[in-house]
């Protein structure tokens, strides 16, 4: 009898710790699954990010005429339209990733500190990096021959983009300063290329290409990603919000992608 009782006694005691221990393994499971989007956040939110828009002079279209014939805006309204519109494209992706500035939001504030930026800047016309490898572009030494008593210039036919280059090494230190932040997004140049037919050209045949040329440094001035991102613009688009909100918010997604990829490989 008493051996009976014992083994009931045995039972219920593991019937009782089972759904205990069944309970932990899932709390376990749950915080193992669940750790690379936790981390991941976390990463993202130990950074601030600034947007700094492209200079007027690096917007470069072929397609100004088609977009002014449907909007009626003049070039100087085109070039602005577009400047804001694809500042607003990344800070919308952005902000769901960390705390973000966009230099464009009030520029009565940042009117100055963009002049001194644009001060201090200078572009080089650099190989276009392997985003699948990434490594920060250098400028390439001139290959020079003397062929017939000629001096030649050998020319590399590798694509190229707008790479910016900071001239003042207290800039980013002061933006930091200032805007606490740690990542800079420089948007170096905009290009909207018809790419057969003439500029301008309405035809079906018409093909064209919206390429974006930047730079991400970090506040220790390093350079964490840069290159183009490129997308097809359909010959019949000449609407300025139409390209916007298709077209540029494509563009943010490329780069914000690699930005993220950037800064998870650096902390």
């Amino acid at each position: 009898m008493m051996n009976i009782c014992s083994g009931h006694k045995i039972t219920l005691i593991l019937f009782l710790t089972f759904p205990i221990f069944c309970g932990n393994l899932k709390a376990q499971d749950k915080t193992i699954g669940g750790s690379n989007k936790l981390n991941t956040r976390e990463v993202f939110a130990k950074h601030k990010i600034m947007i700094i828009p492209f200079e007027n002079r690096m917007y470069l279209s072929e397609i100004d005429f088609m977009i002014n014939k449907e909007s009626k805006l003049n070039a100087k309204q085109i070039k602005m339209t577009m400047r804001d519109g694809l500042n607003e494209q990344f800070y919308r992706r952005l902000k769901s990733k960390m705390p973000v500035v966009d230099l464009l939001e009030d520029t009565v504030k940042t009117k100055k500190d963009l002049e001194n930026i644009y001060q201090y800047l200078s572009y080089q016309y650099l190989k276009v990096p392997n985003q699948d490898n990434y490594k920060s572009p250098t400028k390439e030494k001139e290959e020079k021959t003397i062929n017939k008593g000629q001096l030649v210039v050998e020319t590399n036919s590798d694509a190229r983009f707008m790479n910016a280059k900071l001239k003042n090494a207290t800039l980013v230190p002061y933006l930091s300063g200032k805007y606490k932040t740690d990542i800079y997004l420089f948007i170096n140049e905009l290009d909207i290329k018809s790419l057969n037919g003439t500029p301008g050209d309405f035809s079906s045949e018409a093909t064209r290409k919206i390429i974006l040329h930047y730079t991400v440094y970090t506040e220790d001035a390093k350079e964490i990603n840069s290159g183009i991102a490129e997308v097809n613009l359909p010959s019949d688009v000449n609407n300025p919000n139409k390209i916007i909100h298709s077209y540029f918010s494509q563009l943010a997604d490329i780069v914000v992608a690699r930005i993220e990829k950037a800064v998870l490989k650096m902390n």
